[in-house]
Protein backbone atom coordinates (compact mmCIF):
# COMPACT_ATOMS: atom_id res chain seq x y z
CA UNK A 1 0.00 0.00 0.00
CA UNK A 2 2.85 2.35 0.91
CA UNK A 3 4.50 1.51 -2.43
CA UNK A 4 1.29 2.47 -4.32
CA UNK A 5 1.01 5.76 -2.42
CA UNK A 6 4.65 6.54 -3.14
CA UNK A 7 4.17 5.92 -6.85
CA UNK A 8 1.06 8.14 -6.91
CA UNK A 9 2.88 10.89 -5.03
CA UNK A 10 5.84 10.66 -7.43
CA UNK A 11 3.47 10.81 -10.46
CA UNK A 12 1.76 13.86 -9.02
CA UNK A 13 5.15 15.48 -8.44
CA UNK A 14 6.21 14.89 -12.06
CA UNK A 15 2.84 16.12 -13.35
CA UNK A 16 3.07 19.27 -11.27
CA UNK A 17 6.64 19.85 -12.37
CA UNK A 18 5.71 19.40 -16.03
CA UNK A 19 2.80 21.82 -15.67
CA UNK A 20 4.99 24.33 -13.89
CA UNK A 21 7.62 24.01 -16.63
CA UNK A 22 4.94 24.52 -19.31
CA UNK A 23 3.62 27.60 -17.52
CA UNK A 24 7.16 28.88 -17.10
CA UNK A 25 7.84 28.48 -20.80
CA UNK A 26 4.67 30.32 -21.68
CA UNK A 27 5.57 33.07 -19.25
CA UNK A 28 9.00 33.50 -20.80
CA UNK A 29 7.65 33.64 -24.35
CA UNK A 30 4.94 36.14 -23.51
CA UNK A 31 7.35 38.50 -21.72
CA UNK A 32 7.87 40.05 -25.15
CA UNK A 33 5.22 42.26 -26.69
CA UNK A 34 4.49 42.28 -30.40
CA UNK A 35 3.16 44.39 -31.92
CA UNK A 36 3.63 47.30 -29.54
CA UNK A 37 1.76 50.38 -30.72
CA UNK A 38 3.23 53.58 -29.31
CA UNK A 39 2.72 57.26 -29.92
CA UNK A 40 5.73 57.52 -32.22
CA UNK A 41 5.81 54.14 -33.91
CA UNK A 42 4.98 50.44 -33.89
CA UNK A 43 7.48 47.82 -32.72
CA UNK A 44 7.40 44.22 -33.95
CA UNK A 45 9.43 41.55 -32.15
CA UNK A 46 10.23 37.88 -32.72
CA UNK A 47 12.20 35.46 -30.55
CA UNK A 48 14.08 33.48 -33.20
CA UNK A 49 17.71 33.05 -32.22
CA UNK A 50 18.05 30.28 -34.82
CA UNK A 51 17.19 32.55 -37.77
CA UNK A 52 19.73 34.17 -40.09
CA UNK A 53 17.32 36.72 -41.62
CA UNK A 54 13.93 37.97 -40.48
CA UNK A 55 11.72 40.40 -42.40
CA UNK A 56 8.33 42.05 -41.94
CA UNK A 57 5.56 42.14 -44.55
CA UNK A 58 2.36 44.14 -44.06
CA UNK A 59 -0.65 45.03 -46.18
CA UNK A 60 0.20 48.72 -45.74
CA UNK A 61 3.25 48.07 -47.91
CA UNK A 62 3.51 47.75 -51.68
CA UNK A 63 2.82 44.02 -52.36
CA UNK A 64 5.80 43.94 -54.73
CA UNK A 65 8.24 45.37 -52.17
CA UNK A 66 10.77 43.29 -50.29
CA UNK A 67 10.20 42.56 -46.59
CA UNK A 68 11.51 45.17 -44.17
CA UNK A 69 14.64 43.69 -42.62
CA UNK A 70 14.55 43.28 -38.85
CA UNK A 71 17.60 43.54 -36.59
CA UNK A 72 18.75 40.94 -34.06
CA UNK A 73 19.85 41.70 -30.52
CA UNK A 74 20.27 39.01 -27.87
CA UNK A 75 18.32 36.50 -29.94
CA UNK A 76 15.36 38.88 -30.38
CA UNK A 77 14.60 40.31 -33.79
CA UNK A 78 12.82 43.66 -33.88
CA UNK A 79 11.88 46.58 -36.09
CA UNK A 80 10.12 49.90 -35.50
CA UNK A 81 7.95 51.41 -38.21
CA UNK A 82 6.28 54.84 -38.26
CA UNK A 83 2.80 55.08 -36.73
CA UNK A 84 0.08 54.04 -39.20
CA UNK A 85 -3.31 55.66 -39.70
CA UNK A 86 -6.14 54.23 -37.54
CA UNK A 87 -7.29 50.97 -39.16
CA UNK A 88 -6.89 47.20 -38.96
CA UNK A 89 -3.86 45.90 -40.84
CA UNK A 90 -2.48 42.41 -41.49
CA UNK A 91 1.14 41.32 -41.39
CA UNK A 92 3.50 38.36 -41.13
CA UNK A 93 7.18 37.68 -40.63
CA UNK A 94 9.47 36.15 -43.24
CA UNK A 95 12.00 33.95 -41.45
CA UNK A 96 14.80 32.63 -43.63
CA UNK A 97 12.45 32.94 -46.60
CA UNK A 98 9.45 31.26 -44.92
CA UNK A 99 6.28 33.15 -43.96
CA UNK A 100 5.52 32.94 -40.25
CA UNK A 101 2.75 34.44 -38.14
CA UNK A 102 3.60 36.41 -35.01
CA UNK A 103 3.36 33.92 -32.11
CA UNK A 104 2.94 36.78 -29.63
CA UNK A 105 -0.16 38.18 -31.31
CA UNK A 106 -3.43 36.30 -30.60
CA UNK A 107 -5.43 38.33 -33.13
CA UNK A 108 -5.78 36.35 -36.34
CA UNK A 109 -8.08 36.67 -39.33
CA UNK A 110 -8.75 34.07 -42.00
CA UNK A 111 -8.82 35.02 -45.66
CA UNK A 112 -9.77 31.84 -47.53
CA UNK A 113 -6.99 29.41 -46.61
CA UNK A 114 -4.62 32.12 -45.32
CA UNK A 115 -4.33 33.06 -41.65
CA UNK A 116 -2.84 36.50 -40.98
CA UNK A 117 -2.04 38.47 -37.85
CA UNK A 118 -4.11 41.59 -37.26
CA UNK A 119 -2.63 44.92 -36.18
CA UNK A 120 -5.08 47.32 -34.53
CA UNK A 121 -4.30 51.02 -34.68
CA UNK A 122 -6.93 52.86 -32.66
CA UNK A 123 -8.52 56.10 -33.75
CA UNK A 124 -11.77 57.59 -34.97
CA UNK A 125 -11.98 55.43 -38.09
CA UNK A 126 -11.31 52.18 -36.26
CA UNK A 127 -13.03 52.80 -32.92
CA UNK A 128 -16.03 50.63 -33.83
CA UNK A 129 -13.82 47.67 -34.74
CA UNK A 130 -13.03 46.93 -31.09
CA UNK A 131 -15.15 45.07 -28.56
CA UNK A 132 -17.72 47.10 -26.62
CA UNK A 133 -19.67 46.41 -23.42
CA UNK A 134 -23.00 45.38 -24.93
CA UNK A 135 -22.30 42.50 -27.30
CA UNK A 136 -24.67 40.54 -29.47
CA UNK A 137 -24.42 36.85 -30.34
CA UNK A 138 -23.07 35.02 -33.37
CA UNK A 139 -24.77 31.72 -34.15
CA UNK A 140 -23.71 29.10 -36.66
CA UNK A 141 -26.75 27.61 -38.37
CA UNK A 142 -27.32 24.76 -40.80
CA UNK A 143 -30.29 24.82 -43.13
CA UNK A 144 -31.53 22.67 -45.99
CA UNK A 145 -31.38 24.04 -49.52
CA UNK A 146 -33.65 21.95 -51.76
CA UNK A 147 -32.78 24.09 -54.80
CA UNK A 148 -29.03 23.42 -54.38
CA UNK A 149 -29.53 19.91 -53.02
CA UNK A 150 -27.32 20.31 -49.95
CA UNK A 151 -27.39 21.19 -46.27
CA UNK A 152 -25.68 24.58 -45.88
CA UNK A 153 -24.13 26.77 -43.22
CA UNK A 154 -24.60 30.45 -42.38
CA UNK A 155 -23.72 32.85 -39.55
CA UNK A 156 -26.42 34.91 -37.86
CA UNK A 157 -25.80 37.92 -35.64
CA UNK A 158 -28.47 38.84 -33.11
CA UNK A 159 -28.11 42.16 -31.28
CA UNK A 160 -27.57 42.67 -27.57
CA UNK A 161 -30.87 42.09 -25.75
CA UNK A 162 -32.39 39.78 -28.37
CA UNK A 163 -32.51 36.89 -25.86
CA UNK A 164 -33.59 39.04 -22.93
CA UNK A 165 -36.94 37.99 -21.41
CA UNK A 166 -37.92 41.65 -21.50
CA UNK A 167 -37.60 41.63 -25.30
CA UNK A 168 -39.21 38.28 -26.03
CA UNK A 169 -41.95 39.91 -28.13
CA UNK A 170 -39.73 42.43 -29.89
CA UNK A 171 -39.29 41.86 -33.62
CA UNK A 172 -36.26 43.03 -35.57
CA UNK A 173 -35.35 44.11 -39.11
CA UNK A 174 -32.81 42.01 -41.00
CA UNK A 175 -29.68 42.84 -42.99
CA UNK A 176 -28.53 40.13 -45.41
CA UNK A 177 -24.77 40.76 -45.64
CA UNK A 178 -22.94 39.01 -48.49
CA UNK A 179 -19.25 38.24 -48.94
CA UNK A 180 -17.05 38.46 -52.03
CA UNK A 181 -15.28 35.98 -54.27
CA UNK A 182 -12.94 33.64 -52.40
CA UNK A 183 -14.82 34.30 -49.17
CA UNK A 184 -17.39 32.30 -47.25
CA UNK A 185 -19.90 32.67 -44.44
CA UNK A 186 -17.17 33.66 -41.96
CA UNK A 187 -15.61 36.43 -44.06
CA UNK A 188 -17.64 39.32 -42.65
CA UNK A 189 -17.02 38.24 -39.04
CA UNK A 190 -13.36 37.30 -39.47
CA UNK A 191 -12.12 40.14 -41.69
CA UNK A 192 -15.04 42.55 -41.72
CA UNK A 193 -15.50 42.83 -37.92
CA UNK A 194 -19.23 42.89 -38.62
CA UNK A 195 -20.23 41.85 -35.10
CA UNK A 196 -18.05 44.48 -33.45
CA UNK A 197 -19.22 47.20 -35.83
CA UNK A 198 -22.87 46.39 -35.22
CA UNK A 199 -22.36 46.11 -31.45
CA UNK A 200 -20.72 49.53 -31.28
CA UNK A 201 -23.21 51.26 -33.56
CA UNK A 202 -26.18 49.83 -31.66
CA UNK A 203 -24.71 50.58 -28.21
CA UNK A 204 -24.06 54.19 -29.26
CA UNK A 205 -27.60 54.54 -30.57
CA UNK A 206 -26.31 55.17 -34.10
CA UNK A 207 -27.97 52.12 -35.66
CA UNK A 208 -31.24 50.35 -34.97
CA UNK A 209 -30.92 46.91 -33.36
CA UNK A 210 -31.06 44.43 -36.23
CA UNK A 211 -30.34 40.85 -37.13
CA UNK A 212 -27.50 40.32 -39.61
CA UNK A 213 -27.49 37.17 -41.76
CA UNK A 214 -24.21 36.14 -43.39
CA UNK A 215 -24.67 33.15 -45.74
CA UNK A 216 -22.18 31.25 -47.87
CA UNK A 217 -22.38 32.71 -51.38
CA UNK A 218 -20.72 29.76 -53.13
CA UNK A 219 -23.62 27.59 -54.29
CA UNK A 220 -21.46 24.47 -54.64
CA UNK A 221 -20.26 24.64 -51.03
CA UNK A 222 -21.95 23.30 -47.94
CA UNK A 223 -19.79 25.54 -45.80
CA UNK A 224 -16.39 27.22 -45.55
CA UNK A 225 -13.58 25.09 -46.96
CA UNK A 226 -11.98 24.79 -43.51
CA UNK A 227 -14.88 22.49 -42.59
CA UNK A 228 -13.46 19.88 -44.97
CA UNK A 229 -16.83 19.09 -46.52
CA UNK A 230 -17.11 17.98 -50.16
CA UNK A 231 -18.41 20.40 -52.78
CA UNK A 232 -20.97 19.59 -55.44
CA UNK A 233 -20.50 19.48 -59.21
CA UNK A 234 -22.45 22.70 -59.67
CA UNK A 235 -20.34 25.22 -61.61
CA UNK A 236 -21.20 28.74 -60.34
CA UNK A 237 -19.65 30.24 -63.51
CA UNK A 238 -21.91 28.33 -65.89
CA UNK A 239 -24.63 30.59 -67.41
CA UNK A 240 -27.42 28.26 -66.31
CA UNK A 241 -26.26 28.60 -62.69
CA UNK A 242 -25.72 32.36 -62.74
CA UNK A 243 -28.48 33.06 -60.22
CA UNK A 244 -28.62 29.73 -58.39
CA UNK A 245 -27.38 31.24 -55.15
CA UNK A 246 -29.51 34.39 -55.46
CA UNK A 247 -32.64 32.30 -55.89
CA UNK A 248 -31.69 30.17 -52.90
CA UNK A 249 -31.04 33.30 -50.86
CA UNK A 250 -34.45 34.81 -51.52
CA UNK A 251 -36.61 31.68 -51.65
CA UNK A 252 -34.90 29.59 -48.96
CA UNK A 253 -32.70 31.65 -46.63
CA UNK A 254 -35.07 34.60 -46.19
CA UNK A 255 -38.06 32.32 -45.35
CA UNK A 256 -35.86 30.26 -43.01
CA UNK A 257 -34.83 33.37 -41.07
CA UNK A 258 -38.37 34.72 -40.97
CA UNK A 259 -39.64 31.40 -39.62
CA UNK A 260 -36.96 30.86 -36.99
CA UNK A 261 -36.25 34.39 -35.74
CA UNK A 262 -38.39 37.23 -34.43
CA UNK A 263 -38.25 39.44 -37.49
CA UNK A 264 -40.42 42.03 -39.19
CA UNK A 265 -41.23 40.19 -42.41
CA UNK A 266 -41.78 43.22 -44.61
CA UNK A 267 -39.69 44.80 -47.42
CA UNK A 268 -39.17 47.96 -45.34
CA UNK A 269 -37.45 45.77 -42.73
CA UNK A 270 -35.23 43.85 -45.13
CA UNK A 271 -31.84 45.09 -46.33
CA UNK A 272 -29.36 43.44 -48.66
CA UNK A 273 -25.70 44.43 -49.04
CA UNK A 274 -22.66 42.72 -50.45
CA UNK A 275 -19.10 43.36 -51.54
CA UNK A 276 -17.62 42.49 -54.94
CA UNK A 277 -19.23 39.13 -55.87
CA UNK A 278 -21.71 39.77 -53.08
CA UNK A 279 -22.37 43.17 -54.65
CA UNK A 280 -23.23 41.33 -57.85
CA UNK A 281 -25.56 39.09 -55.86
CA UNK A 282 -27.13 42.22 -54.36
CA UNK A 283 -27.77 43.66 -57.83
CA UNK A 284 -29.18 40.36 -59.07
CA UNK A 285 -31.46 39.86 -56.06
CA UNK A 286 -32.91 43.36 -56.37
CA UNK A 287 -33.44 42.89 -60.13
CA UNK A 288 -34.94 39.39 -59.95
CA UNK A 289 -37.10 40.16 -56.92
CA UNK A 290 -37.96 43.87 -57.13
CA UNK A 291 -39.64 45.17 -54.00
CA UNK A 292 -38.31 42.33 -51.83
CA UNK A 293 -35.68 44.48 -50.10
CA UNK A 294 -36.30 48.03 -48.95
CA UNK A 295 -32.59 48.77 -48.60
CA UNK A 296 -30.13 47.91 -51.39
CA UNK A 297 -26.39 48.42 -50.86
CA UNK A 298 -24.00 47.10 -53.53
CA UNK A 299 -20.34 47.60 -52.55
CA UNK A 300 -17.27 47.64 -54.79
CA UNK A 301 -19.22 46.47 -57.80
CA UNK A 302 -20.57 47.97 -60.98
CA UNK A 303 -21.81 47.12 -64.43
CA UNK A 304 -21.95 48.38 -67.98
CA UNK A 305 -24.90 50.38 -69.23
CA UNK A 306 -27.31 48.50 -71.46
CA UNK A 307 -30.96 48.22 -72.39
CA UNK A 308 -31.23 45.16 -70.15
CA UNK A 309 -29.81 47.10 -67.20
CA UNK A 310 -32.29 49.92 -67.84
CA UNK A 311 -35.11 47.37 -67.79
CA UNK A 312 -33.89 45.89 -64.50
CA UNK A 313 -33.47 49.26 -62.81
CA UNK A 314 -36.91 50.38 -63.89
CA UNK A 315 -38.31 47.22 -62.30
CA UNK A 316 -36.43 48.02 -59.08
CA UNK A 317 -37.86 51.53 -59.11
CA UNK A 318 -41.38 50.24 -59.72
CA UNK A 319 -41.01 47.63 -56.96
CA UNK A 320 -40.09 50.36 -54.51
CA UNK A 321 -37.24 50.84 -52.07
CA UNK A 322 -36.28 53.19 -49.26
CA UNK A 323 -32.50 53.45 -49.79
CA UNK A 324 -30.14 52.62 -52.63
CA UNK A 325 -26.55 53.01 -51.43
CA UNK A 326 -23.66 52.31 -53.82
CA UNK A 327 -20.01 52.53 -52.70
CA UNK A 328 -16.59 52.08 -54.27
CA UNK A 329 -12.98 53.16 -53.82
CA UNK A 330 -11.24 55.37 -56.35
CA UNK A 331 -8.36 52.86 -56.66
CA UNK A 332 -10.70 49.88 -57.04
CA UNK A 333 -10.35 48.08 -60.36
CA UNK A 334 -14.16 48.18 -60.56
CA UNK A 335 -14.43 51.92 -59.95
CA UNK A 336 -15.21 52.74 -63.59
CA UNK A 337 -17.95 50.08 -63.58
CA UNK A 338 -19.33 51.56 -60.36
CA UNK A 339 -19.47 54.97 -62.05
CA UNK A 340 -21.42 53.39 -64.92
CA UNK A 341 -23.91 51.95 -62.46
CA UNK A 342 -24.19 55.34 -60.79
CA UNK A 343 -24.91 56.93 -64.19
CA UNK A 344 -27.49 54.25 -65.03
CA UNK A 345 -29.27 54.77 -61.72
CA UNK A 346 -29.42 58.50 -62.41
CA UNK A 347 -30.55 57.98 -66.00
CA UNK A 348 -33.43 55.76 -64.88
CA UNK A 349 -34.56 58.09 -62.12
CA UNK A 350 -33.54 56.00 -59.10
CA UNK A 351 -32.74 58.18 -56.12
CA UNK A 352 -29.50 56.88 -54.64
CA UNK A 353 -26.22 57.67 -52.90
CA UNK A 354 -22.83 57.03 -54.49
CA UNK A 355 -20.33 56.89 -51.64
CA UNK A 356 -16.78 57.27 -52.97
CA UNK A 357 -13.77 56.52 -50.77
CA UNK A 358 -10.02 56.33 -51.17
CA UNK A 359 -8.41 52.95 -51.54
CA UNK A 360 -9.23 49.89 -53.56
CA UNK A 361 -10.77 46.44 -53.42
CA UNK A 362 -9.95 45.78 -49.77
CA UNK A 363 -11.37 45.15 -46.35
CA UNK A 364 -10.47 48.55 -44.96
CA UNK A 365 -13.07 49.95 -47.36
CA UNK A 366 -15.70 47.29 -46.73
CA UNK A 367 -15.47 47.81 -42.96
CA UNK A 368 -15.82 51.55 -43.58
CA UNK A 369 -18.86 50.99 -45.79
CA UNK A 370 -20.69 48.82 -43.24
CA UNK A 371 -19.84 51.34 -40.54
CA UNK A 372 -21.31 54.08 -42.76
CA UNK A 373 -24.47 52.57 -44.24
CA UNK A 374 -25.67 50.51 -41.25
CA UNK A 375 -26.82 53.68 -39.39
CA UNK A 376 -28.96 54.56 -42.42
CA UNK A 377 -30.96 51.33 -42.37
CA UNK A 378 -34.52 50.95 -41.18
CA UNK A 379 -34.99 54.63 -40.37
Amino acid sequence: MKRILSILALAALFTGAASAQEIANIGNSTALVSPEVGTDGIIFRLDANYATTVGLKGNWMDPASEPLQMKKEGGIWSITIPKLEPEIYTYNFVVDGVSLNDPLNPFIQRDGSRYLNMLFVDGQRSENYNECEQRGNLTTLWYDSPSLGINRRMIVYTPYGYNSPANKRVKYPVLYLLHGGGGDEEAWTSMGRAAQIMDNLIQKGLAKPMIVVMPNGNPNQQAASIMGLPTTDLDPRAPENANAYVKSLVTEIVPFIEKNYRVIAKPASRAIAGLSMGGGHTLAASALYPGKFGYICPLSIGTTQSAELDKQLKAVKKGGYKLYWLACGTSDFLYDRAKELDAALTKNGLTHTFFVSDGGHEWKNWRLYLNTFAPLLFK
